[in-house]
């Protein structure tokens, strides 16, 4: 009997530990399920639509400007151009008396010391480093005109060859700051491929090569920040509408190449605007286009020949230009003449100044950009005919294109004096203080036209500033209605409403050669609704 009691007390405690061990699981479980029920239902409750995401292949970016600095550097060189210091030859500084060119400051800035060099002791050389991009295998390089326009001696160093080979210059373009230079070796020489910079869109990647701060092979990468940047003055911006990127440039860039994810040049590096002299985001490349036709007529005849028909004019700003346009009666874009050159070709052909062009040989011309690439672009003595809107009535006149150097032998440099003037009207319309001439103001000034008032205030905040009327500005039309007197002002103004459409025709003082000349331009704009 105690036999048996000891095998059924030890039967009933194996299954007592069984039952404990097998509640032990199902209570486990049971959580478990709980928990993972719960944390399920707080999942779809939080995004029960969405697709989780995956960390995608590894793409080989970086792999696509490795494999253009590999085809391209070896086309890129470094230019070193030298400079015997001649006392006669130094440059002016800002504080000269007569100033300094914006361009050239615009340049000096991009450079720093290098635009000094000329200071250095009489029989020192200096060296202005640049560097430039090869486009034929026969040795040429097409590079900026500013980097080796002062040089006694041009020297150019290749990728991997410590040898500083002498070049010459073939010819140089100052209107739009290109040159082509040339270097005798006898190794093979690697060139860069030209794309169309037509094709270049704001957003596209942007590649720039070359020596900034003398660290030659320099690759920087950015996108295509805006096209057509104007950053000078005057006529010769007519021809430099550049290219503007975020790829870094800096002192030693000028003269590179910029170019696309092909590896193709579309710019060649010219020009930065900074605050600091340095990078600031704002690199500028002369379009491969334009440096393509410059190397073209370069190695043909040694220099650019554009042509020119020997007028003035100017392009409003965006918010005025179409109502300038309404006023003369272009509906659809033109240009309005401002000054027709003294016996130049547009004088001999019959043009006028506020003739309006709005078709060359069958071509629509709708602004500055499209007059100057059809006459600039067309040869010396080839006949133009020119569709034109005068006094809104349309008609046509052949022209001959002239040679630019020739029809305009002197640039303007703007130098206005300030003349004195009685303010005699209010004009609260306009946001302008305008005077009558004087015979004795008229004589002072040297200018000779009967009609036309004196602008002597003009309210900073006003429709006026907006369109670009400034102190001392002669007016002597509104709304092609001519004006002699404060009084004509008045009237005309009478008969404006506030939305109306508004042209002014002034005359505005330049210096050219040391004496005071007057120039035409036309500003207009929409008067502003509660005016």
């Amino acid at each position: 009997m105690a036999v048996q009691d000891f095998v059924a007390r030890v039967r009933n405690r194996k299954v007592l530990s069984t039952a404990l061990i097998l509640l032990t699981l199902a209570i486990g479980i049971l959580l478990g399920t709980l928990i993972s029920t719960g944390v399920r239902a707080q999942r779809q409750a939080a995004a029960p639509d969405a697709t989780p995401l995956s960390i995608p292949s590894p793409v080989q970016l970086s792999n696509s400007f490795s494999q253009v600095a590999k085809r391209v550097s070896p086309a890129v060189v470094n230019i070193n151009a030298e400079t015997l210091a001649r006392p006669t030859t130094r440059r002016r500084r800002p504080s000269d008396e007569e100033g300094e060119d914006p361009r050239e400051e615009m340049f000096r800035r991009f450079f720093g010391r290098p635009f000094e060099f000329f200071d250095a002791p009489q029989g020192q050389r200096s060296h202005h480093l640049g560097s430039g991009v090869i486009v034929d295998p026969n040795g040429y390089i097409l590079t900026n005109n500013h980097v080796i326009a002062q040089a006694d001696r041009i020297r150019v160093k290749l990728k991997d060859d410590s040898t500083l080979y002498d070049a010459k210059v073939i010819g140089a373009d100052p209107e739009t700051d290109l040159a082509v230079i040339k270097v005798e070796t006898r190794k093979q020489l690697a060139t860069a491929k030209l794309g169309n910079s037509d094709a270049v869109q704001v957003g596209d990647w942007a590649i720039a090569i070359g020596s900034p701060l003398g660290f030659d092979e320099t690759m920087t990468a950015g996108i295509i920040s805006a096209k057509g940047r104007q950053i000078g003055g005057g006529r010769q911006s007519q021809f430099q509408r550049y290219i503007q990127t975020d790829a870094a440039i800096n002192l030693g860039n000028s003269g590179g190449p910029l170019l696309n994810i092909n590896g193709e040049v579309i710019g060649i590096n010219t020009a930065i605007v900074s605050t600091t002299g340095g990078f600031d985001g704002l690199g500028f490349a002369m379009p491969s286009n334009v440096a393509i036709n410059v190397f073209n007529q370069i190695i043909k005849g040694g220099k650019v020949i554009r042509g020119s028909i020997g007028i003035g004019f100017s392009e409003p700003t965006d918010n005025s230009r179409d109502a300038a346009l309404r006023v003369y009666g272009a509906k659809e874009g033109g240009v309005i003449v401002n000054e027709v050159e003294p016996g130049g070709p547009a004088e001999k052909g019959g043009l006028k100044p506020e003739d309006v062009i709005i078709a060359i040989d069958g071509k629509t011309v709708r602004n500055g950009d499209d007059l100057v690439g059809i006459v600039a672009g067309s040869a010396v003595g080839a006949k133009l005919k020119l569709t034109l809107l005068r006094d809104k009535d349309r008609m046509e006149l052949p022209v001959e294109v002239g040679d630019r150097t020739e029809v305009f032998k002197e640039r303007n440099a703007q130098a206005r004096e300030e003349p004195a003037g009685t303010r005699q009207g209010t004009e609260e319309m306009f946001g302008i203080r305008v005077s009558n001439l004087t015979r004795e103001q008229r004589r002072q000034w040297e200018y000779e036209d009967p009609n036309g008032v004196a602008v002597v205030e003009v309210d900073p905040s006003s429709f006026a500033a907006d369109i670009g009327l400034q102190k001392n500005d002669i007016i002597v039309s509104i709304n092609r209605r001519p004006v002699s007197s404060v009084q004509d002002v008045k009237l005309i103004q009478r008969d404006l409403k506030p939305g109306s459409d508004v042209a002014f025709r002034i005359m505005r003082r330049d210096r050219v050669s040391g004496r005071a000349q007057w120039r035409a331009l036309v500003l207009a704009g929409s008067l502003p609704p509660n005016a």
